[in-house]
C-alpha cells in the first residue's frame, strides 16, 4: 500500500510536466493566487468575459497540487454554513437562491467540462446518504424535513426506505437513506488538470514552483519576483494560512482517503452500486465514498482533523492510525472487502472559517478579493466562486453578486494553543458521540454531538 504521493487520482492519470516559474517581476490586469479550483475557475470566467484581460496565476508546486487534486469527487450541490444563520443576516429569499445556484452549478461544472473536452469521469447519478442505526435514520429523516421547508421538493431530496436503499446499493446494517439527484461523480485529477489546459488554452499564464509570501494592494510579492497588477486575488483555500496577513482567517482542516484495488464482478454483484451512486452516511464524524471508474471504492472522512499552528500534510502522507479507521469503516460497510487491498492512502487539507460559511469578496477600492471557507464541499461551489467573482472584479451587478456568501465578513480562528486544543475536542466529541450512539441503540442524537457544535460555532 502507497502512503501520500499526494493522491490516487495524480498518480493514476501521472503528474503533468512542470510549467515554468515566474522569471523576475512583471505587470498584468489581474494576478491569482492559488492555482486550484477557485483560482483556475476564476482565471477561466474572467478570460472568457474579457479576453483582453492580462491574468496570471501564481502557484506554490503546480496546479490541483491541493484539495482540487486530492478530493473525493464529489460534485455537489451541498454548500457549507448554517441556511438558518445566514437567512438571519441576509434573508430567506437570498438562501433559497444560493440552494439554485448551488443546483446549477452541478450542471455548469458537467457543461464546461463537455465543452473543453475534459474527460474527467463525469456523470451524475446522485447522492445516497445511508442511515445505520436508529439516530442516523432520524437524523435523515429531520432533514428531509428540514429541506422541505426550504423549498426543496421531491425533484430535490427524497427519504428511501430500506427496500429502496438496498435496490440501490447494499451498504451494511442500512436502514433507510436520502437521495440528492444534484450531485456528480468525478475523477478530480484529470478534471483540475483539463481545467488547468483549458485556462491556459485561453492565454492565461500559469506559473508554477512560484510561492506568494505576501498580498498587498496593487502587488502580489513571490519569492520569483513581483506581480504588480490592479486586482489581486486570494485563492489558496486550505494554504490561506500560509500567507502571515491570514494566518487565522481559515482553518487548514485535514481530510484523508484510502482507495482499494479493482473490486471482482462478483463482489459488485453482491454490493450493487450499479448507479454509481455517491456514498456518504448520517454519522456525526462522517465519511464520503465513490465508486471509481476502474471499479474501485474510494473512501474518505476526517482522519487527524488539524495539526499544530496550521500546519498542512507532507504530500499527502497520512497517518496510519487515520488509514486503519477509514478501512474499518469500508470494511464495515462492505465486509466482502475485506478480501480486497488498499492501494493507496493520502490526505490534504481544506478551509474552515470561524463561523462554517463560505466567503467570496472583492473591495474595488484596494483591489484585493478572493474566495475560501468551503468546508469539503468546494469542487461545484469554487464554481460559483469564480463566476461570482468575475462579476466582482468587473464591477457587474448580478444574481451571483447577491448571494448570502458575498463579502461576507467574520472573526478569526482563536490563537494557537486554543485553536489545536478546540478542533481535536470537537471531532473528539463527534467520533465519541458515534460510538455512543452506535453502542446503546439509542433513536436520539447523542449530547456530545450537540456539545461539539456548540464549541465549533458550526450550528
Amino acid at each position: 500500500m502507497r502512503n501520500g504521493g499526494i493522491s490516487f487520482w495524480h498518480r493514476q492519470i501521472g503528474v503533468a510536466p512542470p510549467r515554468e516559474p515566474l522569471d523576475g517581476s512583471r505587470t498584468a490586469d489581474v494576478a491569482i493566487a492559488g492555482g486550484g479550483y477557485t483560482g483556475l475557475w476564476t482565471a477561466y470566467y474572467l478570460k472568457r468575459a474579457r479576453p483582453e484581460l492580462e491574468i496570471v496565476v501564481l502557484e506554490r508546486e503546480f496546479c490541483g497540487f491541493g484539495a482540487s487534486g486530492r478530493n473525493g469527487g464529489w460534485v455537489s450541490s451541498a454548500f457549507a454554513g448554517s441556511r438558518e444563520t445566514m437567512a438571519r443576516s441576509h434573508g430567506r429569499a437570498r438562501v433559497i437562491a444560493l440552494q439554485r445556484q448551488m443546483q446549477a452549478a452541478v450542471d455548469e461544472v458537467l457543461a464546461v467540462a463537455r465543452a473543453e473536452k475534459i474527460d474527467a469521469d463525469l456523470i451524475k447519478p446522485g447522492m445516497v446518504r445511508v442511515a445505520r442505526g436508529m439516530s442516523q435514520l432520524n437524523r435523515i429523516r429531520r432533514q428531509v424535513a428540514d429541506d422541505r421547508s426550504w423549498d426543496l421538493t421531491e425533484d430535490d431530496v427524497r427519504l428511501l426506505d430500506m427496500a429502496e436503499t438496498e435496490r440501490l446499493i447494499h451498504v451494511a446494517g442500512a436502514s433507510g437513506a436520502e437521495f440528492i439527484p444534484h450531485c456528480a461523480r468525478s475523477h478530480p485529477g484529470k478534471l483540475v488538470t483539463g481545467l488547468a489546459r483549458a485556462v491556459e488554452g485561453l492565454g492565461v499564464r500559469l506559473y508554477e514552483d512560484t510561492t506568494v509570501t505576501s498580498i498587498e494592494p496593487g502587488v502580489a510579492r513571490t519569492d520569483r519576483g513581483d506581480v504588480r497588477a490592479r486586482t489581486v486575488l486570494t485563492c489558496l483555500e486550505g494554504f490561506t494560512a500560509s500567507l502571515p496577513s491570514q494566518r487565522r482567517s481559515l482553518l487548514p482542516l485535514n481530510s484523508a482517503m484510502v482507495v482499494t484495488d479493482p473490486l471482482p464482478d462478483r463482489m459488485w454483484d453482491d454490493i450493487g452500486w450499479q448507479g454509481c451512486e455517491l456514498l456518504g452516511d448520517g454519522a456525526h464524524a462522517y465519511m464520503y465514498a465513490q465508486r471509481t471508474a476502474d471499479g474501485r471504492i474510494a473512501l474518505g472522512g476526517r482522519g487527524v482533523p488539524y495539526r499544530f499552528g496550521s500546519r498542512t500534510d507532507n504530500w499527502g502522507a497520512t497517518q496510519r492510525l487515520t488509514i486503519d479507521q477509514l478501512t474499518e469503516i469500508l470494511h464495515s460497510m462492505f465486509p466482502q472487502t475485506r478480501e480486497v487491498g488498499i492501494d493507496q492512502a493520502w490526505c490534504g487539507v481544506l478551509g474552515v472559517r470561524r463561523d462554517w460559511i463560505p466567503a467570496i469578496g472583492y473591495d474595488p477600492a484596494s483591489g484585493l478579493g478572493g474566495a475560501g471557507g468551503y468546508v469539503g464541499n468546494g469542487v461545484a461551489t469554487t464554481n460559483l466562486a469564480g463566476r461570482t467573482l468575475r462579476d466582482l472584479v468587473l464591477g457587474e451587478q448580478t444574481e451571483l453578486t447577491g448571494l448570502p456568501f458575498v463579502n461576507h465578513h467574520g472573526r478569526d480562528w482563536e490563537p494557537e494553543p486554543l485553536r489545536f486544543i478546540g478542533a481535536q475536542l470537537v471531532y473528539g466529541l463527534y467520533r465519541a458521540a458515534d460510538r455512543h450512539e452506535t453502542r446503546r441503540g439509542e433513536a436520539v442524537d447523542s449530547p456530545l454531538a450537540h456539545a461539539a457544535s456548540l464549541i465549533s460555532g458550526r450550528h
